[in-house]
């Protein structure tokens, strides 16, 4: 260890919303580095919990119909629900919004330590978009371009947001928009680093059917005891 670093900011960006940094730290309790995408003061993201980010794609994937399946994902951040979720041959396609540039190129540039690498996946497409606006009327997506599986990633909960501007999305209206862009029988999912919101498992059951919370254990080598997020999921009417 004498010769390795134990904090090292690989890259950092100022953005419209805060300045996006990428950094790699050694953590003595899993005795290896570790990669995080902070956002400001945010902590977007670390490849020392994955567990949520990679059953958020199974777990859709589980309700999805058996089809060739056109996926969304929105939030890129190290890539693990994109990568677990083409891990699943239906995948014919998988589209990643994120709406920071930086963290779309950290990927193109081989910068964060996933393997193998999303671009090296033709069925994966990464586009610089904004999750929140792309359900809505004059957004880049064309009307034709529906999703089988959407799956989202951003906000830490439906109501601890990284962008006040989100809020809207959480709504019957937005959760509406959303289904719209949706295939029949298609399979919405969502993670949340909170406990279940009744309020939004009732605006779920406004728009979608099958609507359900289930959680997600996993170790954390940090304190010695098990963590656990919430995964969102529903199916369209």
């Amino acid at each position: 260890m004498a010769d390795m670093k134990r904090f090292e900011e690989l890259d950092y960006r100022p953005t419209a919303k805060g300045p996006a940094i990428l950094r790699r730290r050694w953590v003595p309790a899993v005795d290896r580095h570790v990669v995080e995408i902070l956002l400001g003061d945010e902590h977007l993201m670390s490849d020392l919990f994955i567990e949520g980010e990679s059953e958020l794609a199974r777990r859709a994937l589980a309700m999805a119909p058996d089809r060739p399946l056109s996926v969304l994902v929105g939030g890129l951040g190290l890539g693990y629900t994109a990568r677990a979720a083409l891990e699943d041959q239906r995948v014919t396609r998988l589209t990643v919004l994120d709406a920071l540039q930086p963290v779309i190129e950290w990927h193109e540039e081989g910068l964060v330590p996933l393997a193998p690498p999303l671009r090296e996946d033709s069925r994966c497409v990464l586009r610089l978009a904004d999750f929140f606006t792309w359900f809505s009327p004059g957004s880049p997506r064309h009307s034709d371009e529906t999703y089988d599986l959407v799956l989202l990633d951003i906000d830490h909960s439906p109501t601890r947001l990284l962008a006040p501007d989100h809020a809207a999305f959480y709504t019957p209206r937005g959760l509406a928009d959303l289904a719209l862009g949706m295939r029949p029988d298609g399979v919405f999912a969502m993670w949340s680093d909170d406990p279940a919101e009744d309020h939004f498992i009732h605006a779920l059951r406004g728009v979608f059917a099958d609507v359900r919370a289930e959680d997600v254990r996993f170790e954390n080598p940090l304190t010695g005891e098990p963590s656990q997020c919430t995964l969102y999921l529903g199916r369209r009417r």
